[in-house]
């Protein structure tokens, strides 16, 4: 029996012990895994090894000190972003942020020709514009737009090297800008536009753009807050309502009527592209300054719309081949002077300086307007030597004084440009005249009464004897009113308005509109006072509407936008008489003849009987024409803004042939009809006794033109009818 006690436990062969026997057994055992150690690095010595412990040790006292600095500046970023996140409003607020209102000025037809201030079309978003403008937009200022946090640390990098390598600062000229550090620029970080700081929008507008390291900075944070705060789609709306693109156009809503005359809603991707185009520089690329230069620039953006997926190649290329076009109303741009004349006449508030948005209807006809236009070109381009710095003006009016047509200069496509129509006192020279004969005729005279026409010399106290002349330095003795009108003679009209008296002219042509100082001695007959343009035509009208005065007026009604009733109506139109009907009505006799046989015959219009008066003042500074027919009245002045004397110009002239081709044109489809005037034969023509009534010397057998001379000397001085007395020089206001 095997003693079981003694047995020995069985335990397991330590493997460590075991060793390779002659069968091959296993060699040493691997140490187990726990009683592994951590090698110890082995430090080196010498040099290397002090280097070595240098580096590692600024390697960490850099990580300590960075990441303990960019924990601070990220506190500090979130809570500047924050705060700034705090003080963002909601973003309906921020869609119009226009200091001023604008003003569109419609046509008589409703049309609209001009606009003024900042125009605001309404706001539009990211849903309600075309596809295509919103592609463009992106393709063009910011491609990542929808995947950056406000700021493009990437845009930023290429924008300084590009600065760089074209030899500018790291920060001027490209900004790198995010269309989101754009909208926090154009709300100037925030900043609102202070009315009584004294500081004008343009300082204001200058001062949010500047480009300094801290104002960028600024306006980074800025962005990520506005990121934080509002939806892409938002931050997209509001840069396309408050962005400038140019002509007084803030917002795409506003540029899209400006220039194409339709909604932002309906533009085509050629239309869209030169939208987008005008972001980097609107005054430059803006179409109505150069539309070719624009349309270039369009068929840049619609390669990167290519180039981005938004456009097919067949897209892209049917843009290029048919670019953007102007609106007829954009491309005309029409009546700038008459614009201009329309808001200075308008209440200061509501025009000039509105915070509302004003639509006016105006008088303005834009048929007629082009005809003065093109008349005026036409004359400059073939009668006119090249390079001559000579100005004309025109006005077009109706006989109540509505204005249809401005010029105020030979360059029409203008706004805030100096006005000759209207600012520009001249003197009137010949075309004073016929508010003589216009008091003569009220007093009773008539165009067949007689005068004569000879050297006269009149005593004036404290100047000395004072000697007219004739443009043509001779003389025709007995002369009707009806001829000396007609051939614009000097002596004839001295005599008349001294028969009548100077108060009464002054007193006709005054109430008829000129209220400009007019001249107190004789030399009042010869257009010695000066005047503007729109006072003489308004004046004409009254003799053309039947002797009584207008007020021109370009205004029919002033509105605000939305509104239905206007705020005020007419400002202008037909006042009160000023000479008796028949009176107004034999002076366009009168003043047909100049005309038909006068010194205005270079204005003749074929069959259309039409009336007016030539005017030339002293060594020709200024020429005028002004005249009418049944339908229009229009008046035209010629000469030089510094007086330089017109070399070969009376208003028989040239102006007579401006005011002729812009009657042409004016009239054409308008029916032929008769001027409202009186012949001398006509019946009832004379009033105040039977027979002619003489200004001149007496017939034989003496009569009432006796008397009338008689008074006419003592009037004169003794002087009226005499070729003595001084020698001084004369006026020679006539016109051939």
């Amino acid at each position: 029996m095997s003693d079981s006690s003694k047995r020995k436990p069985l335990v397991a062969e330590k493997r460590s012990s075991t060793k390779t026997g002659a069968k091959g057994g296993r060699g040493k055992a691997r140490p187990r895994k726990s009683a592994r150690r951590r090698k110890t690095p082995v430090r080196r010595g010498g040099v290397l090894g002090l280097f070595e412990r240098m580096i590692r040790w600024i390697l960490r006292l850099i990580w300590k000190i960075t990441w303990r600095i960019g924990f601070a500046a990220a506190v500090v970023l979130g809570l500047a972003v924050g705060y700034f996140y705090t003080t963002l409003p909601d973003v309906t607020e921020l869609l119009d942020g226009r200091a001023r209102g604008s003003v569109t000025l419609l046509d008589r037809d409703g049309r609209v020709f001009a606009w003024r201030g900042d125009q605001f079309g309404g706001v539009v978003t990211t849903q309600t514009v075309s596809p295509h403008l919103k592609h463009a937009i992106i393709a063009t200022e910011d491609k990542r737009f929808y995947r950056h946090f406000g700021v493009s640390p990437r845009g930023i990098a290429s924008a300084v090297r590009i600065n760089l390598s074209e030899g500018r600062g790291p920060l001027s000229g490209h900004g790198g800008s995010t269309i989101t550090q754009q909208v926090a620029k154009l709300l100037c970080l925030g900043e609102p536009f202070d009315v009584t700081s004294g500081q004008t929008e343009q300082e204001y507008e200058t001062a949010c753009r500047r480009g300094t390291l801290s104002r960028k900075a600024k306006e980074a944070v800025y962005a990520m807050a506005m990121e934080a705060k509002y939806s892409k789609d938002d931050i997209l709306n509001i840069y396309m309502n408050r962005t400038f693109l140019g002509a007084g156009a803030r917002g795409f809503e506003a540029a899209a009527q400006r220039y194409f005359g339709k909604s932002a809603a309906n533009v085509d991707p050629a239309e869209a592209a030169m939208l987008a185009g005008l972001l980097v520089a609107p005054t430059r690329f803006a179409p109505t300054n150069d539309l070719d230069r624009s349309q270039r620039r369009a068929a840049t953006i619609l390669r990167l719309m290519n180039e981005q997926g938004y456009l097919t190649d067949a897209q892209t290329a049917q843009a290029q081949a048919s670019p953007a076009q102007l609106s007829d109303a954009a491309e005309a741009e029409a009546g700038g002077y008459f614009a201009d004349w329309v808001i200075a006449s308008g209440p200061e508030f509501f025009t000039r300086d509105t915070t509302e948005d004003v639509i006016i209807k105006t008088t303005l006809d834009q048929r007629i307007q082009k005809a003065a236009e093109d008349g005026l070109a036409y004359i400059f381009d073939e009668k006119v030597r090249e390079g001559s710095k000579a100005q004309a003006a025109i006005v077009v009016m109706s006989a109540d004084g509505a204005v249809r047509a401005m010029v105020g200069g030979r360059k029409t496509k203008v706004s805030g440009a100096f006005n000759r129509a209207t600012q520009a006192l001249r003197q009137t020279g010949s075309a004073f005249k016929p508010f003589i004969y216009a008091a003569a005729l009220d007093l009773g005279y008539s165009p067949n009464d007689t005068v004569q026409d000879a050297p006269l010399t009149i005593n004036i106290p404290g100047s000395g004897p004072w000697s007219p002349s004739n443009y043509t330095n001779r003389y025709y003795g007995q002369v009707t009113l009806t001829r000396a009108l007609q051939d614009s003679l000097n002596i004839p009209a001295v005599k008349v308005s001294e028969s009548v008296g100077r108060d009464k002219v002054r007193r006709v042509a005054s109430q008829f509109g000129i209220e400009s100082d007019l001249a107190a001695g004789p030399a009042l007959a010869l257009g010695a006072s000066e005047s503007t343009l729109i006072e003489m035509t308004g004046a004409y009208a009254g003799i053309l509407n039947g002797g009584s005065a207008v007020t021109p007026y370009g205004l029919i009604e002033l509105r605000l936008l939305g509104d239905d009733q206007p705020l005020m109506g007419t400002g202008g139109g037909i006042g009160e008489r000023v000479i008796q009907e028949d009176a107004a009505r034999q002076l366009i006799y009168m003043m047909e003849k100049v005309v038909s046989e006068g010194t205005g015959s270079r204005a003749r219009l074929g069959d259309r009987e039409v009336a007016g008066k030539t005017g030339t003042t002293q060594a020709a500074r200024d020429a005028w024409f002004i005249g009418f027919s049944a339908d229009y009245v229009t008046g035209v002045w010629m000469g030089y803004d510094d007086n330089t004397p017109l070399t070969g110009v009376t208003g028989g002239g040239l102006p007579a042939e401006i005011w002729r081709e812009t009657m042409v044109r004016t009239h054409q489809g308008v029916p032929v009809s008769p001027l409202p005037m009186i012949r001398p034969t006509d019946g009832g023509a004379v009033r105040g006794g039977g027979g002619d009534r003489l200004v001149g010397p007496a017939p034989r057998g003496g009569g009432a033109g006796g008397i009338i001379e008689s008074l006419l000397r003592d009037i004169l001085g003794g002087g009226g009818g005499g070729g003595g007395g001084s020698n001084a020089p004369a006026p020679r206001q006539g016109d051939r």
